[in-house]
């Protein structure tokens, strides 16, 4: 790694602002859209409690993950999970790639746009048609931008991102002038008039973007590095300070279209998606051709993403094993995403999350863990620790967030029982923090103690 910057200056103002809105542009993809306006509908009157719950997983987060990144200068998923051995990153990297990646978050930047946004245009019997050929040139699209990654900035960071905000402020805008009702006054579903805040905690997991911020570590400390930022340390400072602005104004525009939800219980009943409602919203404001509009947001924000997940994906990949080029890689993503986006929404949602359920308690404890890493030189005991006491309650809450299938088994019924028996916050599904916490303090003790033995020894020499 080179000791001086190729770049010795200071970043321009435009520069650090290009960074920042590409940061945002692969933060920012089809659920970010979706669940906060669902997440409204959903909390009604409690929508302001609620969206403190969101803003935690959906903005703090993925933030923490931006300087997790930053503070252990990594590259990627596989240097935060490197302090448990090489066998662990690898694993760590694989499965959070294959969530956010081929299996679940890529394909659907293509199924969200194809069914909030064009599939109202096509008769019902054309519908798998459709999808087959909107998702195959979203994919075509996607590897087209991706595959020269020095341009990745530029065609995402300084034209595509923008649009795309301009867009959506307009209609914010248009909005605030014609509010569709008052959100206090309106109806609250069960779950959210005791737990508000952790429900909407919960449904920040949704968006994917703490484990996205991880992936997308190596795109962005490769596109400072673009920017002359060479040296470890001042690409860190320049990918902290980027990212504190990006999810700044991901948080403003989370609180607008959670409020926008709610005032939309007005004149709409709750949806099964925010989907089909931001749909009527823009029906609501702009007739027939918001839908349009809509088809042109949605798409746009979703091909920004896939563009992050999918360089992301194959420059990690491409990495860790380096038999296979990065064309390679990008190829077999986008062939796989392809196909995983026609199984249709409703399948590729309900079958992520228990995997959501599973990966988010070890991120955010890796993320946290890497973000005070300093304070106990990355001691990989006080790592082990607490992914020790994290895996049992993580894999409870996956077997409890599966299909009925594998739910309402006799098997996870007894677990569930067990489960919510024994661990505190199970029937919120915060099982894991306790025992995090437990695992924490005993790393940390132990950490102290192997310190203290260590000066000791020393002083006896």
């Amino acid at each position: 790694m080179q000791e001086t910057d190729l770049n010795p200056n200071p970043l321009t103002r435009k520069q650090y602002l290009t960074v920042s809105s590409l940061l945002f542009a692969l933060f920012f993809g089809a659920g970010n859209l979706i669940f906060p306006i669902h997440l409204g509908q959903m909390s009604g009157a409690n929508w302001v409690v609620a969206t403190l719950g969101f803003l935690c997983t959906g903005v703090v987060l993925p933030l923490l993950s931006v300087l997790a990144i930053s503070i252990t200068r990594s590259e990627g998923v596989y240097d935060i999970g490197r302090p448990l051995g090489p066998a662990f990153a690898v694993t760590f990297m694989v499965l959070i790639h294959a969530t956010i990646g081929p299996l679940f978050g890529t394909p659907r930047t293509a199924s969200v746009p194809f069914t909030v946004g064009v599939a109202p245009f096509l008769p019902a019997k054309y519908e798998t048609v459709g999808l087959l050929v909107f998702s195959a040139a979203f994919f075509g699209l996607a590897f087209f931008i991706s595959y020269r990654e020095s341009s990745i900035m530029d065609k995402v960071g300084k034209v595509l991102n923008p649009l795309f905000l301009l867009m959506l402020f307009a209609i914010f805008f248009v909005a605030f002038l014609t509010p569709m009702g008052n959100a206090g006054l309106q109806a609250v579903t069960t779950p959210y008039k005791q737990n508000g805040f952790l429900n909407g905690f919960l449904e920040g997991y949704n968006t994917m973007d703490a484990l996205a911020g991880l992936a997308f570590g190596v795109t962005v400390v490769q596109a400072v590095r673009q920017l002359g930022k060479t040296k470890p340390g001042s690409n860190a400072k320049v990918t902290a300070n980027a990212g504190v602005l990006s999810v700044a104004v991901e948080g403003l525009i989370y609180v607008v279209l959670i409020w926008l939800g709610a005032t939309s219980l007005n004149d709409y009943k709750l949806g099964p998606d925010g989907g089909g409602t931001f749909a009527q919203i823009m029906h609501h404001y702009f007739g027939s051709a918001g839908q349009a509009a809509l088809a042109a947001l949605i798409t746009l924000t979703c091909l920004t993403t896939a563009v992050g997940l999918v360089a992301a994906f194959a420059q990690d990949f491409h990495k860790h094993f380096p038999k296979f080029s990065y064309h390679t890689w990008l190829t077999f993503i986008c062939l796989v995403s392809f196909l995983t986006a026609n199984l249709g929404l409703d399948q590729i949602i309900l079958w992520s999350t228990p995997m959501l359920m599973f990966l988010y308690p070890f991120s955010m404890v890796l993320i946290l863990l890497s973000v005070t890493s300093p304070l106990f030189k990355r001691d990989p005991v006080v790592y082990g620790m607490v992914v020790l006491f994290t895996v049992v309650p993580a894999i409870f809450d996956m077997l409890a967030a599966f299909p009925p299938v594998v739910s309402q088994s006799g098997f996870a019924l007894a677990v569930a029982k067990f489960q919510h028996s024994v661990l505190p916050f199970a029937n919120v599904g915060m099982d894991w923090v306790v025992p995090a916490l437990v695992g924490a303090v005993i790393g940390v003790v132990w950490h102290l103690v192997r310190v203290r033995r260590g000066v000791s020894a020393l002083a006896n020499d």
